[in-house]
């Protein structure tokens, strides 16, 4: 073992850290391997009790076992084609305002959000979706990928979201509360997403132009009859889940179960579900669960180390002592996990760092609930901020090429959203109601 300072051994993990992301390796192979070979030469072979102990009490949480349930019945509801019958029904309906579609984009995304909780899934079935069609009727590029990257991006954080149940048992909050907190600013981001939309493209009318009057020539008694026929099965999906769960019915694992029975029979009801289906959802099941356990666990073990070595008290006296009081250790806060977005992963970043932030948003007095719902928030700007920025590239892998899209597009798309979401977080920090009050009316 070796002796040296905590701030010396705080310097070489966080670095240790940011340079090893930016080689290259795989997120778990570096914080994983870092965790070890830190901790083995601090405390020698007590590193594997320590990790061991920690691993066992994250990973054995109950909670947890929500996570593969949400992963099946959100990939489960891409093959059933309820996003495509949203988009058209929307369709008939905004099609003829500028911008139409790409309101109706944030709409569907934010209607799937509580379906699928997925962001890869949502934004791949946006891109092909409504790419195609934005882009055949003059829409500019920019603001087609952009509606559809933050609108797909409101997946993780819309309930039922993977994050918010991960975050929960780390945070020793319930995941209930975190859901109902989370609509709030969910349905904010939302609503801030559309009227960008339709003012930009009031000012802007040449880059979304309004759908022909012979493609919105359908009766009224028909396009209401189309939005009710892909409502009504989504609505159904999410009284499943989250109807179960606020009405006190079951906890959030069991609810995950009820979810992914329904997402089934909705499968099996648009006559979408065969052998092949069950085969490709249960693979893909295994393999994002697979990768959330490996990068969650690599992480607990960085992160038992980092806090049993002392580290975690240098980070909290070092935000603790920013300028400013409370307000200015909160935004040293945002700006460390807005910074992180950037380089690693969301799974890696809840596992890292709300361990050490949970502490210190107590010690700042703090709603616990609010600063939760603040991170997650603040997590959706790391999906669309270069260099790692997911959304980005789940958009560009799943885009037609014959479309023309660039990726200098995508992210000039994107800017405006993150610029929005800061705004969001204003808007929280001033009205904290937005995430307060529906846990305080349905969970009191």
């Amino acid at each position: 073992m070796i002796e040296t300072s905590i701030e010396v051994l705080t310097i070489i993990m966080l670095g240790g850290l940011l340079l090893g992301v930016m080689t290259g390796y795989p997120l778990a192979i570096v914080i994983g391997g870092i965790g070890l070979i830190v901790g083995y030469t601090v405390f020698g072979t007590m590193v594997f009790d320590l990790i061991y102990a920690r691993l066992f009490a994250v990973l054995n949480n109950y909670v947890l076992a929500a996570i593969p349930l949400f992963i099946f019945m959100g990939t489960m509801i891409g093959y059933s084609g309820i996003a495509e019958k949203m988009f058209a029904a929307l369709y008939l309906w905004f099609g003829g305002l500028r911008g139409g579609l790409a309101v109706v984009t944030v709409i569907t995304g934010t209607i799937l959000a509580a379906c699928v909780g997925i962001i890869a899934a949502e934004i791949t079935m946006l891109t092909l979706i409504a790419l195609p069609a934005m882009l055949r009727r003059g829409y500019s590029k920019s603001l087609a990928t952009g509606s559809i990257c933050a609108g797909g991006c409101l997946g993780i954080l819309i309930p039922p979201s993977i994050m918010l149940v991960m975050y929960g048992p780390m945070a020793m909050i319930s995941v209930g509360k975190l859901f109902a907190g989370a609509f709030g600013p969910g349905f904010v981001l939302s609503g801030l997403y559309i009227s960008y939309i339709l003012l930009r493209c009031l000012i802007q009318p040449k880059i979304a132009p309004a759908l022909p009057a012979a493609e919105r020539a359908v009766p009224f008694a028909k396009k209401t009859t189309e939005l009710v026929i892909s409502v009504v099965p989504v609505s159904l999906l999410i009284l499943s889940v989250l109807g179960v769960i606020f009405f006190g019915i079951a906890p959030p694992t069991e609810a995950a179960g009820a979810g992914a029975f329904v997402s089934v029979l909705l499968v099996v009801a648009y006559r979408r579900f065969n052998r092949q289906v069950l085969k490709d959802v249960t693979l893909d099941t295994l393999k994002l669960t697979g990768m959330i356990s490996l990068i969650a666990g690599a992480c607990v073990g960085f992160t038992a180390v980092f806090i049993a070595a002392g580290c975690g008290k240098v980070v909290e006296e070092l935000i603790l002592a920013a300028p400013f009081g409370r307000w200015g250790a909160f935004v040293v806060v945002m700006f460390i996990m807005f910074i992180l977005g950037m380089f690693i992963s969301w799974i890696g970043i809840l596992f890292i760092m709300i361990p050490i932030v949970t502490p210190i948003g107590a010690a700042l007095g703090f709603d616990p609930l609010w600063f939760a719902i603040m991170m997650c928030v603040n997590l959706q700007m790391g999906f669309m901020t270069p260099p790692y920025a997911v959304a980005i590239f789940f958009l560009r892998g799943a885009v037609d090429p014959e479309l023309g899209v660039t990726m200098g597009d995508i992210i000039r798309g994107v800017i405006p959203f993150v610029l929005l979401i800061m705004l969001g977080l204003t808007l929280c920090v001033i009205f904290p109601e937005i995430i307060l009050w529906l846990p305080s009316i349905i969970l009191a």
